[in-house]
């Protein structure tokens, strides 16, 4: 019974994951970032990631939620983020003068990477419960637990405000015209 569970899960995370992806692609085609579209979340397939993510696979979350509470972290996670540069956890360093870590300024075309991956989760996630404003309501809810460079951050909420202010035509037009000037 167990392996009927996993391989079910095994299908259904192939499925989330593609879907993300194919959302993503979308989204970076819109705002220009084509490579991106193409290799975006690559990693997700490798071992590090896919088997533990088969195996905590619920559907409407991350598993990576899942392997963190039952282990206190995510192994998944860790490789992910390391590997994946439109996440801001992969721009963390220690800063020489303060000797802590801290937030690295994110160039412009993984901002917009990043923000064509949050909209698309937020839909793959939420399905017909979307809106153009969860994806800023879901950035404002860790507003206080993450470690962002200020100007990144400002810049990612300005993109997710737009999207929830003007809609996505209008938010992917002003990215294109950003990256390319």
């Amino acid at each position: 019974m167990a392996d009927l569970k996993m391989l079910i899960n095994i299908f259904k995370h192939l499925k989330t994951v593609g879907t993300h992806r194919r959302q993503v692609r979308k989204n970076c085609f819109k705002a220009g970032l084509y490579w991106q579209g193409l290799t975006h979340d690559l990693s997700k397939y490798s071992p590090t990631e896919f088997w533990i993510s088969c195996k905590m696979y619920q559907g409407d979350r991350s598993p990576n939620e899942a392997e963190r509470e039952k282990k206190g972290y995510s192994t998944a996670w860790m490789h992910h983020k390391g590997r994946n540069k439109h996440h801001f956890e992969y721009w963390t360093d220690y800063d020489p003068k303060t000797k802590k870590m801290e937030g690295v300024k994110m160039p412009l075309i993984y901002v917009a990477e990043m923000f064509c991956d949050r909209v698309a989760a937020s839909k793959v996630y939420m399905g017909k419960n979307y809106t153009d404003a969860a994806p800023l309501e879901y950035f404002r809810k860790g507003t206080a637990v993450r470690l962002i460079h200020p100007d990144t951050a400002k810049l990612l909420e300005m993109l997710l405000t737009m999207l929830a202010e003007e809609g996505e035509d209008y938010t992917f037009a002003y990215i294109r015209h950003i990256l390319h000037r």
